[in-house]
């Protein structure tokens, strides 16, 4: 069942309900999940849905949680993104379409990729 936008801001903090129902973005290195280094699984602060482990998580040193892939390729969908006169491709939720964040192509290897997510998008339980 699709959740109205009443119910959203309910369930989530004013922050949360802008960053993830809004396309919002949290201010570079605010977030304390950008140094959190412990072993365990990053799930989907709406929906609960696990979306990266901290085997993948990286320091980018670009101010937000940063991995190089999700945990299974379901778990995200990618979103042309045209916004700030830019192209980029947005990360969102499967299940709840939540917006995370975006992938660049300079992440390092195996995949060569960057996923920038905001970490008040998300919620970290520890192994």
């Amino acid at each position: 069942m699709k959740k109205s936008e009443k119910e959203w801001q309910k369930q989530l903090s004013q922050e949360q309900y802008n960053i993830t129902r809004k396309s919002g973005t949290e201010r570079a290195g605010s977030n304390p999940l950008n140094e959190e280094y412990r072993t365990g699984e990053y799930f989907c602060i709406c929906c609960s849905s696990k979306l990266f482990s901290s085997d993948a998580k990286y320091n980018s040193g670009s101010g937000w949680p940063s991995f190089f892939a999700p945990i299974n390729n379901k778990a995200v969908s990618e979103h042309k993104d045209r916004s700030l006169f830019q192209r980029r491709t947005e990360i969102r939720c499967t299940k709840c379409n939540a917006h995370l964040g975006h992938v660049f192509n300079d992440g390092p290897d195996p995949t060569g990729l960057r996923y920038c997510i905001n970490g008040t998008a998300l919620e970290f339980k520890a192994k």
